[in-house]
């Protein structure tokens, strides 16, 4: 995975990036482990936490 894309998913994303961990919890996001973020895409999890998907994917971007 180069980019972070919306339809990625977030079990996916941390594996591979954990320091993607620190970002999706800056945006308010703190249940990584829990089964059901693992295998969300990044869309489904920003729109159920109320997070505007284009900023987190932003700065997901800038820690790959």
């Amino acid at each position: 995975m180069n980019k972070v894309t919306k339809d990625s998913i977030i079990g996916d994303i941390v594996r591979q990036y954990p320091s993607s961990i620190a970002v999706f919890r800056s945006h308010g996001m703190g249940c990584l482990g829990c089964p059901s973020a693992s295998g969300e895409s990044v869309e489904k999890a920003a729109g159920i936490h109320g997070i505007d998907v284009e900023e987190l994917l932003e700065d997901l971007n800038k820690v790959l």
